[in-house]
């Protein structure tokens, strides 16, 4: 399991606030819509201070699925909803938030402060290589209302992944690009009426992005930014590596790759890259690469030093682990509204079952 500090048995006290809880607070339930869409790929939090009045609001979880029902990839077309106090969705009856004319939702996920959510996709027409497509990013509203579309042949080649810098009126969206074995800095500015997309910056360069025929292709995925040091951390799914970019957020060329932080034999082609409360890092093993029967469908968690602290799976099969995200309050460069103590602050997919488990974690470090 993770470090003592995340135990999820241990430091999860209960609502008397005097007794210590012995089962955490965790939520199970499918990612499965009424439409059969499988494979789930983005996790992403709704943030604190979402505006209200939509159909999904502060504290939900979001869902993106790259297959259709007949388990083709890039052909998957819906968000999902969950709340996570709310009920518990069969399969078959997720609640679905957007159905969208772009197939192949990627694990590009992730909802804005201001009211907006983003998605990005890598679309086939038959789930195969031969016909992925460029793909976009989207802007929905908080109602499910695809209001923009972007693309572009440079920095939106194949949006796999992205994380927010978000600042409320402005924020940076960081994209890493499977096609290309790029990463790109979008810069926009978030009003109520909408979001306008100022400028495109490709800030790193050089990683693998090759075929693979069981996650039809390979290629820099998981990001994760530090605001207290304008470092973005790159998972390299291809390369078996996370890297790190410095000046991030403000860089006006590429850098190659980066810097090395982490590439243990615990690595085994990570996904998904989130910072877990403590301040360490936290990827999502998707074995196809270095895979190990023994190992399969793991959360691996170290620290920004390339330090291994722990690891635990998502399931007995191999590529179960895929999209997390987590809700952390340990980068306040600007006010947030406080967390809640018994919130959900963990998300993690088992991609073999087609599931969401939502977690309450301790938030101190």
């Amino acid at each position: 399991m993770f470090a003592a500090s995340l135990s999820l048995s241990a430091a999860l006290w209960s609502s008397a606030g005097a007794r210590a809880a012995f089962l955490p607070q965790l939520v199970n339930s499918t990612t499965i819509p009424a439409n059969g869409d499988l494979n789930p790929y983005g996790v992403a939090f709704v943030p604190s201070g979402f505006p209200k009045g939509g159909a999904i609001a502060a504290g939900d979880v979001l869902v993106s699925n790259f297959n259709n029902g007949a388990n083709l990839q890039g052909l998957g077309t819906t968000i999902v909803k969950l709340t996570p106090t709310g009920p518990i969705a069969l399969p078959g009856a997720a609640v679905t938030f957007l159905t969208s004319a772009l197939p192949g939702l990627s694990t590009a996920l992730g909802a804005l402060r201001g009211g907006f959510v983003l998605v990005g996709n890598v679309s086939t027409t038959d789930g195969t290589i031969a016909t992925i497509g460029q793909g976009a990013i989207q802007v929905i509203d908080r109602n499910g209302n695809v209001v923009q579309t972007w693309t572009d042949p440079a920095s939106l080649d194949g949006p796999w992944d992205l994380a927010l810098d978000d600042q409320g009126s402005t924020a940076h969206v960081f994209v890493s690009n499977v096609l290309n074995g790029t990463v790109a800095r979008l810069d926009i500015s978030v009003e109520s009426s909408g979001v306008t997309l100022l400028s495109k910056t490709v800030i790193a360069t050089g990683y693998a992005h090759v075929p693979n025929a069981a996650a039809l292709i390979l290629g820099p995925t998981g990001l994760a930014f530090d605001q207290n040091t304008d470092t973005l951390y790159v998972a390299s799914t291809a390369d078996n590596k996370i890297y790190s970019i410095s000046d991030a957020a403000q860089r006006g060329s590429a850098v190659d790759l980066g810097v090395v932080v982490f590439a243990g034999t615990e690595l085994r082609g990570p996904l998904a890259l989130r910072f877990a409360p403590n301040g360490d890092l936290l990827a999502a093993n998707g074995d196809a690469v270095n895979a190990d029967v023994l190992h399969p469908s793991e959360i691996v968690e170290f620290t920004k030093r390339g330090q291994f602290v722990q690891e635990y799976n998502v399931d007995a099969s191999q590529g179960g682990a895929f999209g997390l995200d987590t809700v952390v309050n340990i980068f306040p460069r600007f006010d947030l509204p406080a967390l809640n103590a018994n919130a959900f602050n963990y998300a993690a997919i088992d991609d073999v079952t087609n599931n969401l488990s939502v977690y309450q974690l301790p938030t101190a470090p």
